[in-house]
């Protein structure tokens, strides 16, 4: 699959559902209407796309949500997919919020997950609360400690904050090189019409990246995972850090990625509104050939780029969809 501008699209981004245990303040409103269940792909539709796409020349697919784990029988998709790799994909992962991998963390790594993210925003437990609006730190804590137990890697994604968590980079830095993982600092993105104004929150990473060097040693690394973020290792303690940028320097050059939805939507970018309906076709009895076709012709409108642009005068995000309807 190559798009209009000779990138090929080598990575899916599956969301299984668009509900989640958590309502972090930059992700959802506190008062979410979620999907009715005759509008969610099923776990076999959604394999069976998925199918279509490694068939294609997908290598890498991501399962994300929501939060993904709280999808029943979820493990059974895992299954399905991690029996390909090697027969044309490569790497299975997953985007959690950690809540679920006490329980979980071993039939992922027994399905053929090998390298998890967790998002983690903050390490104090009273402001985890107000940033997820009613959770507790301990427990994603014990799913991180328990996906490490069960042999997974892991990465911490953090969404940096100005005014919120911008003085705690240090701390989780030190707190990831004690543990053994990765860090991974993300760049709020103006997604979602929520309650708020996130125009204020706004913290460039070329800004946090100079802070960061007047104490660690940021060493350039040619380490890639097959997404966006550009990574450093910490000369001090061994592991990495990673940047996503969205904002000050886009990556859409190098951009080999499209999302699906729970509902069967296949979005071409992040920051636009180029859709195609893949429910629509599947439940109209599409062979794997029209699956493929209409595959195809999805990719040959993968627009350029994204356009992320807060309107600080309307104080309206770029795009109204949740962060959570995409895919995180």
């Amino acid at each position: 699959m190559i798009d209009p501008f000779g990138r090929p699209i080598t990575y899916l981004r599956v969301s299984v559902t668009d509900r989640c245990d958590l309502r972090c303040v930059y992700c959802m409103s506190e008062d979410m209407t979620f999907l009715p269940k005759a509008e969610i792909l099923s776990l076999e539709e959604i394999d069976r796309l998925c199918a279509a796409f490694i068939r294609l020349g997908t290598n890498k697919i991501r399962i994300t949500g929501g939060e993904p784990l709280v999808r029943k029988d979820v493990i059974s998709l895992f299954r399905s997919l991690g029996a390909r790799i090697g027969n044309g994909l490569d790497e299975l992962t997953v985007t959690t919020n950690g809540t679920q991998l006490t329980r979980y963390a071993t039939d992922l790594y027994a399905a053929g997950v090998r390298r998890i993210n967790v998002s983690l925003d903050t390490l104090d437990p009273g402001r985890f609360t107000a940033m997820t609006r009613w959770g507790k730190i301990e427990k994603t804590l014990d799913g991180i400690f328990a996906a490490r137990a069960a042999g997974l890697a892991v990465r911490l994604n953090a969404v940096a904050m100005k005014g919120v968590n911008e003085d705690e980079f240090d701390a989780m830095i030190a707190w990831c090189g004690e543990h053994g993982f990765d860090l991974c600092l993300i760049e709020t993105m103006p997604l979602g019409d929520i309650e708020g104004d996130r125009t204020d929150q706004y913290l460039p990473l070329s800004t946090v990246r100079a802070r960061l060097r007047q104490t660690w040693t940021l060493e350039d690394t040619d380490y890639q995972t097959g997404g966006p973020a550009r990574y450093f290792t910490i000369a001090q303690t061994g592991r990495r850090i990673g940047f996503i940028t969205p904002m000050t320097h886009n990556f859409c050059e190098s951009c080999n990625r499209v999302r699906l939805t729970c509902t069967g939507t296949l979005y071409m970018c992040l920051g636009q509104d180029d859709q195609a309906d893949f429910r629509r076709i599947l439940r109209a009895g599409a062979t794997d050939d029209e699956l493929d076709a209409a595959i195809i012709a999805a990719i040959a409108h993968k627009p350029q780029g994204h356009d992320f642009v807060i309107d600080r005068r309307s104080q309206k995000p770029a795009l109204t969809r949740h962060m959570s309807v995409t895919g995180g």
